[in-house]
């Protein structure tokens, strides 16, 4: 019995280690994120390495977070910006709209509603584009487009995915407030958390596009290349 519990293979012992992987990635996260404009690069390494967690491949943490880093820099960086300058905009579109435009007409409201609309669909391939880049290969447009494609595909998992973050979220919150013992744990875990819980939804969607022969890099690492399932029939 006591074998069989300090056994590292033990289920115990391995949810552990994936919390305690959960903190440094939060400290990783937090560190490579300051300069603001290598948000995009250190998401896409946080989600490499989150997904390996899920799907239970061992593997050292710093360096998976570091490698992914390293290897998706410019295109994560590229994306991060673009989704920087839309989300800009359309929030201060919304802003203008919604606060600053008080005079109520028609015209507001169906603007109100195409900016919501439009920030809907930001927020579902903000939520895919990440993911996608750290798993694979495509150039920017075809990243963006991916996520687009994949959000609306598997609309019930996106919702569910929005409806999981904007909870915790709303925990967060409200652990400052009201329970302030409990706000340790978010500040322990912070994102990567989130981004932990994400990446059980998207192991299996991303499963549904991986192609029948693994492809792998010069490490021996998968790395696949996305492919349609239209074109893996063929």
């Amino acid at each position: 019995m006591l074998q069989g519990l300090f056994n590292y293979d033990n289920p115990v012992w391995r949810f552990i280690g994936k919390l305690g992987d959960l903190i440094i990635l939060n400290i990783l996260w937090m560190i490579t994120s300051i300069p603001i404009f290598t948000v995009g690069a250190s998401t896409t390494a946080l989600y490499y390495v989150t997904l390996k967690l899920v799907r239970d491949e061992d593997g050292y943490t710093l360096k998976s977070y570091f490698k992914s880093f390293k290897e998706n820099f410019r295109q994560a960086t590229i994306i991060w910006m673009i989704m920087l300058a839309a989300g800009l905009l359309l929030g201060f579109d919304l802003y203008f709209f919604l606060y600053m435009q008080t005079e109520a007409s028609r015209f507001r409201t169906i603007m109100v509603t195409v900016f919501g609309s439009l920030t809907l669909v930001y927020a579902c391939i903000l939520t895919y584009v990440f993911p996608i880049q750290s798993r694979f290969y495509n150039p920017v447009k075809k990243t963006l487009f991916n996520a687009f494609f994949m959000s609306i595909r598997h609309i019930f998992q996106t919702l569910g995915i929005l409806v999981l973050d904007g909870a915790l979220a709303v925990l967060m919150v409200l652990s400052f407030y009201m329970a302030p013992q409990f706000s340790v744990l978010f500040l322990l875990f912070g994102f990567p958390l989130t981004a932990f819980v994400n990446s059980f939804i998207f192991h299996v969607i991303f499963k549904k596009y991986m192609p029948k022969e693994d492809r792998r890099d010069d490490n021996g690492e998968l790395r696949p290349l996305f492919m349609e399932e239209t074109e893996e029939k063929e």
